[in-house]
């Protein structure tokens, strides 16, 4: 408890389950009000007022997806920008930064991705965070967790029997973060690799099945390999 953690977006989905749920780390949150990840100004003042050891990146633009593709300039300073100004920040106070991605970086047609493999974003979301990616691993106290995740309960009333991933919950990512934080580089996290149907259904019996039609724009094997966090967690 002894590291204070400031998490920027503070107020957003993730930052508000990690509020409730964390029981182990000495977490500051700071919401775009308070913290603008676009003025250099103001995380230098943030950083003054609060010393933290460690930042957890959580602010940026996810979704609804296609906004990324209706305004790529808001998706740009977002997710781009305001994280190479963050590494800025961070490297001039010597603060480790670590960055919550997305398995969307990969593209998502063989599967069982390793960190060590080519990316190649298949959307423009994924794009946006690859290029916060790239400003991070310029600066060695870094960690970039790529996450696959979602709200629980499980929000929808079909899911797709042919796509699959590694979701898991918001709650899931609390539980692991203590157990990664003192890593550095790129670290896959998620669940077990299965259709999006059966992780649904295993928590939600009235789901009903769906599938996903071969000509759209989503890939249908995201899956990642999970065996550096395995090993990490001791699974």
């Amino acid at each position: 408890m002894d590291n204070k953690i400031l998490v920027t977006g503070g107020d957003g989905r993730f930052a508000k389950i990690l509020k409730n749920k964390n029981k182990k780390l000495n977490l500051v949150f700071c919401n775009k009000k308070q913290l603008n990840i676009l003025s250099l100004k103001s995380i230098t003042k943030n950083f003054d007022k609060h010393k933290p050891k460690i930042i957890f990146h959580c602010a940026g633009l996810s979704r609804p997806m296609n906004i990324h593709e209706k305004d790529i300039a808001k998706s740009i300073d977002l997710n781009i920008i305001g994280t190479a100004n963050l590494v800025k920040i961070c490297k001039l106070y010597k603060i480790k930064l670590i960055y919550f991605s997305t398995g969307y970086v990969y593209e998502g047609k063989k599967g069982n991705y390793k960190e060590t493999d080519t990316v190649k974003p298949f959307n423009i979301y994924g794009l946006s965070k690859l290029g916060g990616e790239c400003a991070v691993s310029m600066y060695k106290n870094s960690l970039i967790l790529r996450v696959t995740m979602t709200e629980k309960p499980f929000t929808h009333n079909t899911a797709f029997t042919n796509l699959k991933s590694n979701l898991m919950f918001h709650e899931d990512l609390v539980n692991m973060l203590p157990k990664v934080i003192n890593e550095i580089g790129i670290i896959n996290i998620g669940g077990k690799s299965q259709s999006i149907y059966n992780f649904a259904k295993k928590y939600n019996k009235s789901v009903k099945k769906a599938k996903l039609n071969t000509n759209s724009k989503l890939p249908l094997n995201q899956t990642m390999n999970l065996s550096k966090l395995k090993k990490l967690l001791k699974w």
